[in-house]
């Protein structure tokens, strides 16, 4: 259902657009989350568990960059709701569904040949290669289902609702926590069960999605729509290729992290990979806030609101810092039991808890630099999100990481603080380039003033 987000209180809004957007997340979040848990319970090795925690990262890292490219939807079509052109609004649904067809085949096609070297570039444990290389076929085969749900979703969301999407994910997450139990529990798939019940649970959300779609009517295409426009698609992929890269990057330099873990043996192999998925739990809260800046400030922008976009901006990094600070604070306390929910080896607790108690600050940065990202994008300077994280990647997070390895080998804490620091880089940045930014325009016009 659309809905105008250019008018009434920008903190309300804010909260109507962002909650649904966080439990749609948190729901997402459960499918790794349940795959590992449930693979924990059921499993006497941990080569199971580390099969499973490596493969799903891949996937994630491939999901997120799909959600990334997916923004230049969200941001088109958010711009074109805001200033009232509905039939520009139908053409970037249009070209945005046979643009990401065809992607999504490609990809498919390309990831399934590729399989077994990116499980040996991961530098996956001997015990875990072939749980790891099962896991990943069956997921890879799934990627047309992952990229239609996450563009059903951007065009929802551009249109200013964002309830949708999480109604359809969460009868999504319901049937992959029940094939779950089916899969590895009573029919002991271990990694293939965990990777089939997260692609058929996808297949499913699409299907939900369709038929909403169908039976609501909500998006007035026509066949002309889906004539691609290289304008059109050249503004989705503007918008969306320097997300997408920029989420990819950051995604790699923790695949990076995972492999130097990898390397220090099973045990930090694992118990990385577990805080990995805590982390991304955690990350739901900025991942949101990104997402509600960007449509709710496509919108005003759209509608040549821009102070609102300003101020929804604020608000953003104010509800994301405040909770990245409390929940730093929390897990200083409660690292180990909350690494202890997904495996019971002592020794993975224990190397976890410390990663985890270094790493969890990135929760506080990474929400202000989230929703700067967020902002940037709304108004077509995506590029900007994407020049910080290199510069946070390149020069502080895989370097400080793999000095960290060396320097403290029998600890992970000081990991986790590198990883932390390459964020507070990209916050400096961000904080930057929006002063230079609001002071360029102000003094643009003060000078079309006096013109």
């Amino acid at each position: 259902m659309e809905k105008n987000l250019t008018t009434g209180s920008v903190f309300k809004n804010v909260l109507y657009f962002s909650l649904p957007y966080l439990l749609s997340y948190f729901l997402q979040t459960l499918y790794g989350m349940a795959d590992l848990f449930i693979i924990g319970k059921f499993e006497e090795t941990i080569a199971e568990s580390t099969a499973v925690s490596i493969g799903s990262q891949v996937m994630h890292m491939l999901t997120v960059m799909i959600v990334g490219l997916a923004m230049g939807t969200t941001v088109s079509i958010g711009q074109a709701i805001g200033a009232n052109n509905k039939k520009n609004a139908a053409k970037d649904v249009g070209n945005s569904t046979v643009l990401f067809a065809v992607l999504s085949l490609v990809l498919t096609a390309v990831l399934l040949l590729l399989t077994r070297p990116i499980v040996q570039v991961m530098k996956t444990p001997e015990q875990a290669v072939e749980g790891t290389v099962s896991y990943l076929t069956v997921c890879f085969i799934g990627i047309p289902f992952i990229t239609a749900y996450n563009v059903l979703s951007s065009i929802f969301r551009g249109m200013g609702d964002s309830k949708s999407p999480m109604c359809f994910i969460a009868v999504a997450c319901a049937f992959n926590i029940g094939l779950d139990f089916l899969f590895m529990g009573a029919f002991k798939m271990g990694p293939v069960g965990a990777a089939l019940g997260t692609t058929l649970s996808q297949a499913i959300s699409v299907i939900i999605s369709l038929a909403v779609i169908i039976k609501r009517k909500v998006i007035g295409v026509q066949k002309s729509d889906f004539r691609p426009e290289r304008p059109i698609m050249g503004k989705i992929m503007k918008i969306g290729v320097p997300i997408a890269v920029q989420d990819g990057l950051i995604q790699i330099a923790f695949i990076v992290i995972t492999v130097i873990a990898n390397k220090r043996g099973i045990t930090d192999s694992t118990a990385v990979g577990i805080v990995e998925k805590i982390i991304s739990f955690l990350f739901l809260v900025p991942s949101s806030l990104l997402s509600t800046v960007s449509a709710l400030g496509a919108q005003n922008i759209g509608a040549g609101k821009k102070e609102r976009a300003v101020q929804t901006l604020g608000y953003a990094c104010m509800i994301a810092a405040g909770f990245g600070l409390i929940v730093s604070l929390l897990i200083q306390f409660v690292a180990d039991p909350v690494v202890g929910l997904f495996i019971d080896d002592s020794a993975v607790i224990s190397a976890g808890g410390q990663y985890l108690r270094g790493y969890v600050w990135d929760c506080f940065f990474a929400g202000i630099h989230f929703s700067f990202s967020g902002y940037f994008c709304a108004c077509g300077k995506s590029e900007i999100s994407f020049l910080h994280n290199i510069i946070a990647i390149v020069f502080m997070r895989i370097p400080g990481v793999y000095l960290m390895s060396k320097m403290f080998a029998d600890n992970l804490l000081p990991m986790g603080l590198a990883t932390a620091c390459g964020s507070l880089v990209s916050v400096i940045i961000c904080v930057i380039a929006f002063s230079v930014i609001e002071k360029r325009e102000k003094r643009g016009k003060v000078e079309n003033g006096y013109a």
